[in-house]
């Protein structure tokens, strides 16, 4: 199975702009939607962003719709996720994931639960906004 890596994290302020990188492993990457999620301490993960296998849908949740927008660069198998306006309260270990299953649009993982046990998780990468 493919893994993936998590990066770009770090300290900001308010207002700030961040753009996190999630690497895959090998070029079966390039087969998955990719997605996005969040875990704040003592909250439950929390789904941020999909794209599709291919990059030509992407879907967002609303608790940071408007202030990020989330690509890929498959001939790199990475995945981007830009950040803007970040707020104290988007503090939070960011990580990424794959749909379970290749070949699927974006908002298939909008429906799958975060905490569904076909999800792999990695180190991620930490996001820490002052105030």
């Amino acid at each position: 199975q493919v893994q993936l890596r998590e990066s770009g994290g770090g300290l900001v302020q308010a207002g700030d702009s961040l753009r996190l990188s999630c690497v895959g492993s090998d070029n079966t990457f390039r087969d998955y939607a990719v997605g996005w999620f969040r875990q704040a301490p003592e909250r439950e993960r929390e789904y941020v962003a999909a794209i599709s296998w291919t990059g030509s849908s992407t879907d967002y949740a609303d608790l940071m719709k408007g202030r990020v927008a989330i690509s890929r660069d498959n001939t790199n198998n990475t995945v981007y996720l830009q950040m803007n306006a970040l707020e104290p309260e988007d503090t939070a270990v960011y990580y990424c994931s794959h749909y379970p299953h290749p070949y699927t649009t974006a908002d298939a993982m909008g429906i799958l639960p975060a905490n569904n046990p076909h999800y792999r998780w990695g180190q991620g990468t930490q996001v820490t906004v002052s105030s």
